[in-house]
């Protein structure tokens, strides 16, 4: 089977029953998507499929040749953080970490969404969805923190987003990151 994840081409034999989470950890090495529930509802394993964000536990790898999938390791890397994993260090947007690459890949994903005017439950006007705090928390509800982080994620976000207000500890997490 063949795979584009992350840029990078790979040829890879496995089982048809193999899972898109499995197959990135064990047979790629990939392990920054985590397996939390193994049941789609915890939403630690979120990647990437051609832009759009799925739980990689509950899709099967071989659904996905010659997609371009992202894991959290596509989006940036140490000194060259995407803008979402540099909010997450500022805002302190996690506490132990385990939901974090998902959160952040369900995040790009989302806000991919926000960009394309498509809305979610909880949007009142049809036609124009603003980002609000509802809108975040509804849209990032497939993923969950057992730490509560929840405040400062949306902080994240919607400083990614051009909403957020500049973070005090900007300069700290910076200095982290690099």
């Amino acid at each position: 089977m063949h795979f584009t994840i992350n840029g990078q081409s790979h040829d890879i034999e496995v089982d048809v029953r193999t899972s898109l989470l499995d197959l990135c950890r064990e047979h790629l090495g990939l392990t920054g998507s985590k397996k939390g529930c193994d049941h789609g509802q915890c939403g630690a394993c979120t990647m990437l499929v051609n832009g759009r964000r799925v739980n990689s536990c509950l899709t099967l790898a071989v659904m996905h040749q010659d997609d371009e999938i992202t894991t959290i390791e596509g989006l940036g890397q140490p000194g060259n953080l995407h803008p979402l994993q540099d909010a997450f260090v500022r805002h302190d947007g996690f506490q132990c970490g385990y939901c974090t690459p998902g959160q952040i890949c369900s995040a790009v994903g989302m806000l991919a969404e926000m960009a394309k005017g498509w809305p979610s439950h909880v949007t009142e006007d049809l036609g124009h969805a603003e980002l609000t705090e509802a809108e975040i928390s509804e849209r990032m509800s497939g993923n969950l923190c057992r730490c509560a982080a929840y405040p400062n994620i949306v902080d994240a976000i919607r400083e990614v987003a051009g909403q957020g207000d500049h973070n005090p500890n900007e300069d700290v997490g910076r200095e982290i990151a690099a």
